[in-house]
């Protein structure tokens, strides 16, 4: 996996201060992307051990709130298998923060159903996250005063709650 920019303390993919990772490849190509150049799965540069341990390093710091996963598309097959040892590590290393992920693809027609990648790694990689955007953006439907989100298509769910409940659940300010 490539991956596009690394931000160690990003404020703008989730609450609070944040290290995000942009990861690069992505077949959506939503018109009106504001990162179309990570649409190539080629962009950037390769996502080694070295990124993964700056990363983790990132996180320590006691005002930093958690990781957020961004695109490209973090759920394409080929992304889901060089970020599963990121999440494993974050979530052993630092069970209070919290995991973000950001994705084009929907929840319950596109995730749930294991139709993206061999189903064990998409459930592993849900397992670890906190708080799921899902949804392509629509740039009919953009509107900038929405919150961690670019259309009002997209929604801020509540992941744990989601899977471990019956019904979806969407994240509340008070998380």
């Amino acid at each position: 996996m490539n991956y596009a920019t690394i931000k160690t303390h990003d404020t703008a993919n989730g609450p609070g201060v944040r290290v995000s990772l942009f990861v690069s490849g992505c077949t959506h190509q939503c018109k009106g992307c504001f990162n179309p150049e990570a649409w190539d799965f080629n962009y950037g540069a390769p996502f080694t051990e070295t990124e993964e341990d700056t990363i983790v390093r990132g996180l320590e710091p006691w005002f930093i709130r958690g990781l957020s996963l961004l695109g490209g598309e973090p759920f394409e097959p080929s992304n889901q298998q060089a970020l599963l040892p990121l999440l494993r590590k974050v979530r052993k290393s630092y069970p209070e923060k919290t995991i973000w992920c950001y994705t084009g693809y929907d929840f319950e027609q596109d995730l749930l159903t294991g139709r993206l990648c061999d189903w064990p790694v998409t459930e592993e990689m849900l397992s670890y996250i906190d708080v799921l955007v899902d949804g392509e953006f629509k740039l009919n439907l953009k509107n900038p005063n929405l919150r961690f989100r670019g259309s009002s298509n997209q929604r801020v769910i509540d992941l744990k709650k989601s899977l471990y409940g019956d019904e979806l659940v969407l994240w509340s300010e008070a998380y």
